[in-house]
């Protein structure tokens, strides 16, 4: 899948006041690229392949079904109605919207088995072989999740999250270790088989290497960990939907070595990183070197999680040109409206990234934390580096602190600005550790100008 659209020039240096080259600018160019797919008009019920929405039968086959016969048939939509619908692991393809009607319920099994077989994904930032995501695809184009009915995964205490705890007790020899020993060992993808007994989650949605992507007014509750993942994808569109999971390493919304993405009008109650851009982890992410880029995020409300928008830590090939705008941030359990976090294990440019019309009702941290002692910290070769960052017409009710950067020789931090900003009830001083000052334009805290927060 050969990628032939437009790249972007390298943006401006950023200048203060420097209106003619106003990165804002770009968005209406990368708006341009990002068309949504489009369906023939055909449906396909899944009822007609023998589906029963009554929560109880498995319509894993009706859905694969499905989707088959909408495939080749030239495309269309594969229509979920009203009711109940039990299942496995649901694969797309190529020219396929799954169009979930009002009313509908689609509850993904709690059996691992029902997510086999194994399929070719990256687990936090490292590729392997493990249970498919409840909807995966793979090298896929033009494809939909649509609908105003609600996706499912019945993850609680008992299921799925409390694989988190049990990998946690395995110590040193847990999967996940072995994982990313495999990553930094550059282990070849057909020895890093998992699935059985090595207790890593599998995520909601997974379309990995797939163009011309549109999720839209669907409801998400109960994800077993991220919640919706793009990997390596090009040209997607997500819209109005609905966000909610509680569990540990919930994300919300993870494009991970993605190009031109739309994120609008979404709202987020999660337990991780409401949205967390990546690029993939340490040597795997290096060795492909497909940084996120040209992503716009808008109008969305953040109603909790760790961070309100997120880059990392899995960033190794890189982030850049990232736009946000428009959304409302509040807790009581968000700890930062923007999170950058990454080490010198991970390394990673990270580059050009605006923020304005931010209304934060509080967060219980720091509105933007920078944080290069994540995990690792220094412990590495791969110097990480934040430049232009630019924060505008943020308004804060309430936080302990405005800011935190916490850096170390060698990793760079530049050219992070804040400016037309009003924050009240702020409890306490920024810290800045190995890293120059904020660059402040027009601060306002508890009503007075201040030249440093």
């Amino acid at each position: 899948m050969g990628d032939k659209r437009a790249v972007l020039k390298p943006l401006a240096p950023l200048q203060a006041g420097n209106a003619v080259n106003d990165p804002w600018d770009r968005v209406a160019e990368i708006l341009k690229v990002i068309v949504e797919p489009v369906f023939a008009p055909r449906i396909f019920d899944i009822t007609a392949h023998g589906a029963v929405g009554d929560g109880v039968a498995d319509c894993t086959q009706a859905f694969r079904d499905a989707i088959t016969a909408c495939h080749a048939g030239g495309g269309g939509r594969v229509l979920v109605p009203a009711g109940q619908w039990l299942t496995g692991a649901i694969h797309l393809k190529s020219n396929v919207d799954l169009h979930l009607a009002q009313g509908a319920t689609i509850k993904f099994s709690r059996d691992p088995n029902a997510y086999l077989p194994l399929v070719r994904t990256r687990w936090e930032g490292t590729e392997l072989l493990n249970y498919s995501a409840f909807i995966y695809a793979f090298e896929q184009e033009n494809i939909a999740i649509t609908g105003d009915g609600t996706l499912d995964g019945q993850a609680d205490d008992d299921h799925w999250w409390n694989w988190d705890r049990l990998l946690r007790a395995g110590g040193k020899d847990n999967a996940r270790r072995r994982l990313h020993h495999m990553n930094d060992q550059s282990v070849p993808l057909a020895k890093r088989v998992f699935g059985d007994g090595a207790l890593l989650r599998p995520n909601f949605i997974t379309l990995f290497r797939c163009k011309n992507i549109l999720i839209a007014d669907v409801t998400l509750r109960r994800s077993p960990m991220w919640q919706i993942h793009p990997l390596e994808c090009d040209n997607i569109t997500i819209r109005r939907v609905t966000m909610e999971a509680s569990g540990p390493n919930t994300d919300g919304c993870d494009p991970e070595s993605c190009s031109h993405v739309l994120i609008e009008d979404c709202s987020f109650n999660t337990g991780n990183d409401c949205i967390a851009i990546k690029s993939g982890r340490n040597n795997d992410g290096r060795k492909l070197m497909i940084p996120s880029k040209n992503l716009i995020v808008r109008r969305c409300h953040v109603r909790g999680g760790h961070g309100g928008i997120t880059l990392g830590s899995e960033i190794a090939g890189g982030v850049c040109n990232v736009f946000v705008e428009d959304c409302f941030m509040e807790g009581p359990n968000l700890r930062y409206a923007l999170r950058i976090k990454n080490n010198a294990r991970r390394g990673g440019e990270i580059e050009h990234v605006y923020c304005r019309r931010i209304d934060i009702s509080h967060v219980y941290l720091s509105v933007l934390r920078i944080d290069f002692q994540y995990e690792e910290g220094p412990d590495g070769v791969h110097m990480p580096s934040v430049r232009n960052v630019r924060l505008e017409q943020l308004t804060c009710e309430q936080c302990p602190r405005i800011a935190e950067i916490h850096s170390f020789d060698n990793a760079v931090v530049a050219a992070i600005v804040l400016k037309d900003s009003k924050f009240a009830n702020v409890a306490k001083r920024s810290i800045v550790e190995n890293a120059p000052a904020l660059i402040l334009e027009n601060v306002v805290v508890h009503g007075q100008n201040v030249i440093a927060v």
